[in-house]
């Protein structure tokens, strides 16, 4: 599979021919709701049935976005007790956002598709995905319902604490998804699932890759509820961290020994390969029928925010494996994005260009 060097972003490639046509019409979402298309600056394309072999299939991911109204304190409060915050801010976020833009970040072809609502909040989200380098014409407005937001309760020790309010992202979907974005899907990559949009959506977007042949992964973050079998049965790549898969398998995930059975559930379930991120304790890719491929941590300078450290760690495996590295490489690399990640405040500012990402591995 094609990749593609950090020297030639992709959006640098000529784009007139293959999978990929510039589109030079650009088309503000319409009425009450609709379909945000890219900025100029970031071209739209429209799906083709011929592939150019320079330009690689794209990353979709499908999922949240979210106004993140951030709050620093240096403890959590009690039950009962009101503390005083040292600063707060809002900005974008939400665990799909959050791996779109990283997988844009790391100059990978990236389109996102989500919903937000017609307010500040979503146009925050709009100019983060776009300065991202993500591609935006599968993202709708919709003016029923609000934008997503969650507040993150920051700790002096760069651990956080999240209440998430689903608001477009669970509220905002149609029934079924039109044709245009089965179409992306099918034409995809790889394609990323996150679990804080209604599981109906996921299904249809995981059934369409399948149908296609495209890898799925699903990161198990999100809704505190069982995954649907018919979900299960479509994933390729299940990515819990260890609470995630204790939750999903009703199993203690302590130990590495513990981590083993659970993952032995999950393959029980149909899901051949188990990505669990062990937080300071690195990450193991389990596949069914084969030994585990351990990952320890790349030490941060400082750890700053822990905040879309896992997202980010997840879309930069999804490159990485998109653009054909070995399963040890792709761990490595995804290590290396996320403890770039922790050493930045914010979950969309801290996503880590590519050049950042190689040098570190360089380094070590």
């Amino acid at each position: 599979m094609a990749s593609i060097s950090p020297a030639t972003p992709w959006h640098s490639r000529s784009r007139t021919n293959g999978l990929f046509n510039h589109t030079t019409s650009l088309q503000s979402a319409a009425g009450a709701g609709g379909r945000i298309k890219s900025k100029a600056r970031f071209p739209c394309f429209v799906i083709t049935n011929s592939v150019n072999p320079s330009t690689p299939p794209p990353l979709v991911v499908v999922g949240s976005a979210n106004a993140d109204i951030y709050v620093e304190i240096d403890r959590l409060p009690k039950e009962g007790e009101t503390i005083s915050a040292k600063t707060g801010q809002t900005l974008a976020g939400g665990k799909g956002a959050n791996q779109a833009v990283c997988g844009g970040m790391l100059s990978y072809p990236t389109y996102f598709m989500g919903r937000v609502g017609k307010d500040a909040h979503g146009k925050l989200i709009m100019d983060a995905l776009e300065g991202g380098g993500v591609l935006t014409d599968h993202l709708d407005e919709v003016s029923q319902v609000p934008t997503g937001h969650a507040v993150v309760m920051l700790q002096s020790d760069g651990q956080n604490s999240i209440i998430i309010v689903g608001g477009a992202n669970m509220c905002g979907w149609p029934e079924n998804l039109d044709d245009s974005d089965l179409e992306i899907v099918k034409n995809a990559g790889i394609v990323l699932l996150q679990r804080e949009i209604p599981d109906s959506i996921n299904i249809q977007v995981a059934k369409a890759a399948r149908s296609a042949g495209v890898p799925v992964i699903l990161d198990a973050g999100g809704m505190d509820a069982p995954v649907p079998a018919q979900l299960l049965k479509h994933v390729d790549i299940l990515s819990p961290n260890e609470s995630e898969l204790a939750r999903l398998t009703g199993m203690q995930t302590e130990s590495f020994e513990q981590i083993s059975l659970a993952v032995a559930k999950c393959h029980q379930l149909g899901v051949k390969e188990v990505l669990v991120k062990l937080g300071g304790r690195g990450s193991v890719l389990f596949t069914q029928g084969k030994e585990p491929i351990k990952q320890s941590i790349i030490e941060a300078e400082k750890v700053l925010d822990t905040t879309g450290a896992g997202d980010t760690f997840t879309a930069a495996y999804a490159v990485a494996f998109v653009e054909g590295k070995p399963k040890a490489e792709c761990l490595r690399f995804a290590a290396a994005a996320a403890s770039l990640c922790v050493q930045v405040k914010g979950a969309i500012p801290s996503m880590p260009r590519r050049k950042a990402v190689l040098d570190l591995l360089q380094s070590i």
